[in-house]
């Protein structure tokens, strides 16, 4: 049996460091988050591709604890970001994780996908590490309300397992009319899309 300061050190806040595309981060985690202790392969890949203007307004989609969500509010300081996730626990952090950077452009708002998000706000850049188990369902209706939200010009970049890459070929030429592979790492690829 645990003692209550074991029990203790468990429940306290995860916190660490990271360098994501050329900015020094501090993130704060817990349990039950997506990879709570350090920033997975899958969203490092993504965030040495993205490019972000600094005026863009972005949306990071399913943010988890927002590391690409911060990011991009860090490269586009200029812009507006959204942080969306239908997870409430993600949502906490991601507010905590934009307070902890000094980042007040960055805001979290709780969202399965883009169903709680004003219709009428439209962004530059969307920005998601897609989770693989989301069904291909859910994965077709995030893309073609990716592409009715995007500004003409927008870039969507996606990272997902490599399973799923054909898939994500297909439905991103399919949607968007074009489909940029930007990087294939021996578990994720990184994909690009243009409004």
């Amino acid at each position: 049996m645990l003692s209550e300061q074991a029990l203790t050190a468990l429940r306290a806040p995860i916190r660490f460091d990271a360098e994501l595309a050329g900015r020094r981060l501090r993130f704060e985690s817990t349990w039950g988050l997506f990879s709570p202790r350090e920033i997975d392969a899958g969203t490092a890949l993504l965030l040495r591709h993205v490019k972000a203007a600094p005026d863009a307004d972005c949306l990071d989609l399913g943010c988890g604890y927002g590391a690409i969500g911060c990011t991009l509010a860090a490269l586009a300081p200029a812009g507006r970001t959204l942080m969306v996730d239908k997870d409430f626990v993600a949502m906490e952090f991601a507010r905590r994780n934009a307070a902890l950077n000094g980042l007040a452009n960055a805001e979290a708002q709780l969202s399965n996908g883009f169903d709680q998000i004003d219709p009428a706000r439209r962004f530059d850049l969307i920005a998601s590490n897609i989770p693989a188990k989301v069904g291909k369902e859910l994965l077709t209706l995030l893309l073609h309300d990716a592409h009715a939200r995007l500004r003409p010009g927008g870039q969507l970049y996606v990272v997902t397992v490599n399973g799923l890459r054909e898939f994500m070929k297909r439905h991103l030429r399919e949607v968007f009319g074009n489909y940029d592979k930007l990087k294939q790492g021996p578990h994720y690829t990184v994909a690009l899309a243009l409004r």
